[in-house]
């Protein structure tokens, strides 16, 4: 895989984990189709997608 699409990639993924912070240190409501979405449920997203992130990241040197 090239360089750039490796930190396209790990940019992607840090957005995301950003996202899920952002939910858990505001803690607004998330509703998908009527069902109000756990806050646990962002922790998981947040060390999956951060971990993806370091790991692109980390796999261009």
């Amino acid at each position: 895989m090239t360089k750039t699409a490796l930190k396209v990639a790990g940019s992607v993924f840090l957005l995301v984990a950003l996202a899920h912070l952002s939910r858990i240190v505001l803690n607004f409501d998330f509703v998908v189709d009527g069902y109000l979405v756990p806050l646990w449920v962002n922790w998981i997203g947040l060390f999956v997608s951060g971990g993806l992130s370091l790991w692109m990241f980390d796999t261009q040197r």
